[in-house]
C-alpha cells in the first residue's frame, strides 16, 4: 500500500507550436518517472501555456483563450493519455478550461496505464475566474479515483479551501487528496496549503499540492506565478509532528517526488492520538443550492484480474 508521487512545480512556458509543447511536457514526464513516479501531478491552469501557440488577438484576450484552448482539448488529453500508457502511470493533467453544456470550467483529467480515466471539475470560482475569465463553477460532482495501492480525490485549488469535497472523497474511501493550484502571490498560496493542511487533519488522508511558478509576462490570464508543491499528513503516530511530510523551495522549477505509505493512515485511524477522520464523520456537509454526486472510477483493473 505504497505510491511514489511526483509533485510539479511548474513554470508556465512559451511555446512555438503544438509539437514544441508535446516535447516539452513529455521531457517532464519523463524526468518523474526516471526517478520512479508512479503518479504525477500537475497545477492547476498549466495548460495555459498553449494560449502562446495562438494568435496575438486571442493571446490578449482573456475570455477568447477558453474557446481556444477548448478547441484543442483533444489533442491535449491524447498527449497525456499516450504518456500514461507508455509508461505504465497514473497523470493528472494540469487543468484547462473546457465548455460543457454551455458552462465554461475548469478541468483535470485523470489517465491510467488503459488510458483515460475520467475528470474532475473545480466547484468555487475564485474572483478573477469569475468575473474576468468567464469561469463558471461546475456540476456538483466529485469522483473516487481507485487504484491498486488506494483511493484518491481531486480539489482544486480554492475547493481544498472548503472542507465539503475532501470531507465527502474521504467518506467514500479516499485517503490522499490532490490539490492542483495555481496562485499569483504568497498569501495565495498560503491559503492553499493551509486548507491543504487543514484537509489532513479534519481527514486524516494524505494531501498533495502542485503549483505553478515563476512570470509568464506574454499571459494576462496567468502572468505571475508563486508557489511551491507539498505533501502534508496529519500530525500524528508514525506521521511528521508538524504534519508537513516534504516541501521545495518555492519558485524552483521541478518535481517534488515522496512516496507515500498507506499503513500510516490505517494505523492512526485506528490507533490514533485522536480519531478525527471518525469523528469527523458526525458533521454533515451539504451545499444549500445543489446535491453533491459521487462516483466512482478504478484506473486499472486489479493485480488479481492480471495474473500478478
Amino acid at each position: 500500500m505504497k505510491v511514489t508521487i511526483a509533485s510539479a512545480q511548474y513554470p508556465i512556458t512559451e511555446h512555438a507550436d503544438f509539437s514544441a509543447w508535446k516535447i516539452h511536457i513529455t521531457s517532464w514526464v519523463t524526468e518523474a518517472v526516471a526517478k520512479g513516479a508512479q503518479l504525477l501531478l500537475f497545477p492547476e491552469y498549466g495548460a495555459m501555456e498553449l494560449v502562446s501557440i495562438f494568435s496575438e488577438d486571442i493571446r490578449n484576450d482573456v475570455r477568447k483563450q477558453v474557446f481556444s484552448l477548448d478547441g484543442i482539448k483533444s489533442e491535449f488529453c491524447a498527449v497525456f493519455e499516450d504518456l500514461a500508457k507508455q509508461y505504465k502511470i497514473t497523470i493528472v493533467a494540469p487543468t484547462i478550461p473546457v465548455i460543457e453544456n454551455g458552462l465554461n470550467v475548469n478541468r483535470a483529467y485523470v489517465f491510467s496505464e488503459n488510458g483515460f480515466a475520467g475528470y474532475q471539475d473545480k466547484f468555487f470560482m475564485t474572483r478573477f475566474e469569475n468575473e474576468e475569465w468567464g469561469i463558471e463553477s461546475a456540476p456538483k460532482r466529485l469522483t473516487v479515483f481507485e487504484a491498486d495501492w488506494g483511493k484518491f480525490g481531486i480539489q482544486i485549488c480554492y475547493d481544498v479551501e472548503f472542507a465539503i469535497g475532501s470531507q465527502i472523497l474521504s467518506e467514500a474511501g479516499a485517503t490522499l487528496i490532490l490539490a492542483p493550484s495555481c496562485t499569483e502571490t504568497i498569501r495565495g498560496a498560503s491559503r492553499v496549503h493551509i486548507g491543504a493542511r487543514a484537509r489532513a487533519l479534519e481527514n486524516q488522508v494524505y494531501t498533495v499540492v502542485s503549483q505553478t511558478v515563476g512570470d509568464a509576462a506574454w499571459s494576462p490570464a496567468v502572468d505571475i506565478n508563486y508557489g511551491f508543491a507539498a505533501f502534508y499528513s496529519t500530525p500524528d503516530t508514525g506521521l511528521p509532528q508538524e504534519g508537513i511530510i516534504s516541501t521545495m523551495l518555492p519558485q524552483k522549477e521541478g518535481w517534488l517526488i515522496q512516496e507515500l505509505d498507506f499503513s500510516k493512515i490505517e494505523q492512526v485511524r485506528s490507533e490514533g492520538q485522536v480519531f478525527n477522520h471518525k469523528d469527523n464523520q458526525q458533521i454533515s456537509y451539504t451545499l444549500k443550492t445543489e446535491e453533491i454526486q459521487i462516483n466512482h472510477i478504478q484506473l486499472c483493473p486489479r493485480a488479481e484480474a492480471r495474473g500478478n
